[in-house]
Order: structure tokens, then sequence, then C-alpha cells
């Protein structure tokens, strides 16, 4: 299967559902929303399947574009399309294994827009929303969006962080967050 970014340019994806694309009016969406903001920011991929979002952050001018997959033949893929729309003067990473154990080891890092889109059923969302809160890994101007279910209840969310929006697309929604006002 494959799929079609920014530019026309196209992806590769796993077969099946393992790694469910965002789907591409999700993206659009997103990029519209973040499009002042992506030109040289540090750009935080979280679960990224097929490396969609971060291969669009990529052909927009993203600086950095770092990645966290659990699975090995995603990581390749991942690696694979980012290879092929990143220019010589763009760096990205993707690092395999369970995004918070990963994510433990960006403490000292921060990222100008972070994207999280885990197995909608996943237990990851309070752990992986309280790791990047308490070790600030979410730059003070920077958004964090979180893609999840719309129909399931959203987890308890850290203080620190605040919800500035939420928009649904059908069967997905995504809610964007940013440091609360004292935090920043």
């Amino acid at each position: 299967m494959s799929l079609r970014i920014y530019g026309n340019r196209q992806l590769k994806t796993l077969p099946g559902q393992n790694t469910r694309p965002t789907p591409a009016r999700v993206r659009e969406a997103v990029f519209n929303i973040w499009q002042g903001d992506i030109r040289g920011c540090r750009w935080l991929d979280l679960c990224s399947g097929s490396g969609a979002m971060g291969a669009e952050a990529l052909c927009r001018g993203a600086s950095v574009v770092v990645g966290i997959e659990q699975l090995g033949k995603a990581c390749a893929t991942v690696r694979q399309n980012w290879q092929q729309v990143a220019k010589p003067e763009q760096q990205f990473q993707v690092l395999r294994g369970d995004v918070v154990k990963r994510l433990l080891a960006l403490k000292g890092q921060q990222f100008d827009r972070i994207y999280f889109d885990p197995p909608y059923a996943s237990d990851l969302y309070e752990p992986v929303l309280q790791i990047v809160a308490r070790d600030r890994l979410l730059a003070p101007d920077g958004e964090f969006a979180v893609e999840r279910d719309p129909k399931r209840e959203m987890v308890a969310e850290p203080p620190e962080l605040e919800l500035i929006r939420e928009k649904v697309y059908g069967n997905t929604a995504v809610r964007f967050y940013r440091w609360a006002s004292a935090e920043g």
C-alpha cells in the first residue's frame, strides 16, 4: 500500500492496520493549523507508523525530525520514507522501541512540534502526556497534538499542559496542547 503527501510525493506503508496512517484530511488539517510554524522546527513523531507525519514535516521545511516506533518493519519503512523526502541540510532519526521508554531517553531535548498517534485502544496516552510535561520535551512556544478516537474518553491531562483546541474529523480527533500560561 502507498499514500501521498505534500507535493504529491508517494510514501510506502506496511500492509494491514498495525501502522494505521493518519488520514489525508487530518494530515492536511494539522499542517494547515501549524503552517507558519514548521519551517526550521524540531519535530517529534511519536508512534510514527508509516512516518507520514514526519515526512510531511520534512517536506515543509522542519530542520530536525525524530520518530519513535515500536515495530521493526515500520522503522525501516519510516527511514526509507524520510530518506526519500529529506534535503541534505535536514536531520532525521528513527528510534525503535517502546514509546514510553524511548521518550525517557530524550530528556534534555525540546521539540517545537510533537505529534502523537498511538494505537487508539492503547494505554499510552497518560504516560506519554506525563513524560512530555515532566521532562519538558515541548519547547516553550511549542505545540503538542494528540490523535485519538473521538468516542473514547481522554485520560487526565497534566496541569502543565493546556488544551487549546480539539478538532474532530470523522473517526479521528486531534487535541492540541501548549504550556499552561504560568509554565511557558
